[in-house]
């Protein structure tokens, strides 16, 4: 946990985390946002193409960007402690990166309902992928860092699997914000009580599913609408003094700042700061987090670029680049080669990283995947659980 009596507080570097998502209600990750169409009926008249879902290149490529951002992040983290300015970059990287990749989540489960379909797809999508690569990074632990203690948890998620049972958990209690009048406002006030809540505990991530809950109710009241305001001419350029503000802000703030209030996985009293500023720095954090990705989704292209495609790969990228960020810290390459923290070595870290992730959410990795991220499971489903 992190230690500090204050609010601003030097403080030990834990491990972070990562996201991503699943498949049919476009969910923000490679298969998870995914968008897919619809499953196309034969033999009546079908409608022609313009029946079937288009996927939307600016989400893919808002998907695909998002998960560069989390694989280079996680990569400094074991080589940034040596460099003031590589902690500042990495405060404002985990400011947003999972805000943004929540919102546009919840963006794409706001016609998710408790139908035979929609929960199939939950369960297989969601709950089977978190449930197998919980296993997996847990005895990869075991093995590869020399842990015989590891212990198979799916009550404690590992490292970056926490967001899958977060989406699960969010996307099951869908409807309920969809039904409320003011969704948001109630989500906060849940975020700011689990803040000052230290007895919530382990238990699948809570802290994090409730702490981070309001930006994903967020994305269930976004419209179309509201994305081609953000895109607009205006709002790309008051990015850029956004952007530099925050630099500046976090390089003052990087030696006093506890990392945890980024990671969002304890509350004030875990972390040894006042009760109250949990409230505070909740409401702060949600702030900060809104304006600045709004900024990223400012600049993100809305056309196909050559990276649009690799958006319908993210849950690939997502779920895999972590055992390349832990293979390589159980291997003790960070403390055998100390020049990758310094500049070269960061580029030279950061470079892997988004080159590593990208090749993970390809098409060709995607299919090789497919029996773990997207497993045909007909057989544990009754027959009319289909809706076809």
């Amino acid at each position: 946990m992190f230690q500090a009596p204050s609010v601003f507080q030097r403080a030990p570097l834990p491990p972070a985390t990562r996201e991503s998502e699943p498949r049919h209600e476009q969910t923000l990750t490679a298969t998870a946002p995914l968008p897919t169409a619809g499953p196309g009926a034969r033999g009546a008249a079908a409608p022609a193409p313009a029946a079937a879902k288009k996927r939307d290149p600016y989400f893919d490529n808002v998907k695909y960007l998002a998960i560069v951002l989390v694989a280079v992040a996680h990569a400094w983290e074991p080589v940034m402690d040596g460099s003031r300015a590589t902690r500042a970059l990495y405060m404002i990287v985990y400011a947003f990166h999972m805000p943004a990749f929540i919102l546009i989540s919840g963006y794409f489960s706001r016609s998710f309902d408790m139908t035979p379909p929609k929960v199939k797809r939950l369960i297989t999508s969601v709950a089977v992928p978190y449930v197998l690569f919980e296993t997996a990074y847990s005895l990869f632990k075991r093995y590869a860092d020399d842990t015989p203690d590891m212990a198979i948890s799916l009550i404690d998620p590992f490292f970056l699997t926490w967001f899958l049972i977060a989406l699960f958990i969010w996307r099951v209690t869908t409807p309920i914000w969809r039904t409320l009048r003011h969704p948001l406002p109630v989500a906060l006030a849940i975020a700011v009580l689990a803040s000052v809540s230290p007895d919530i505990g382990d238990d699948l991530d809570l802290q994090r599913v409730l702490q981070f809950l309001p930006f994903f109710v967020l994305g269930l009241l976004m419209k179309p609408e509201h994305f081609q305001l953000v895109r607009r001419r205006e709002v790309r350029l008051m990015a850029l003094p956004l952007f530099a503000g925050a630099l500046l802000f976090a390089y003052w703030a990087a030696p006093r700042m506890q990392l945890g209030w980024l990671y969002r996985a304890n509350s004030a009293q875990e972390m040894d700061a006042p009760w109250w500023s949990g409230a505070v720095m909740t409401l702060a954090m949600f702030g900060c987090a809104l304006a600045l990705t709004i900024g990223f989704l400012a600049w993100v292209p809305g056309r196909a670029r050559w990276f649009t495609a690799l958006g319908a790969g993210t849950i690939c990228g997502y779920l895999l680049h972590g055992f390349l960020i832990k293979g390589a810290e159980y291997a003790g390459l960070f403390d055998r080669y100390t020049w990758l923290a310094d500049p070269v070595g960061l580029v030279v870290v950061s470079l892997t990283a988004a080159v590593a992730v990208t090749l993970m959410c390809t098409p060709l990795v995607g299919r090789a995947l497919k029996w773990a991220t997207e497993p045909d499971l007909k057989w544990a489903f009754r027959k009319d659980s289909a809706g076809r």
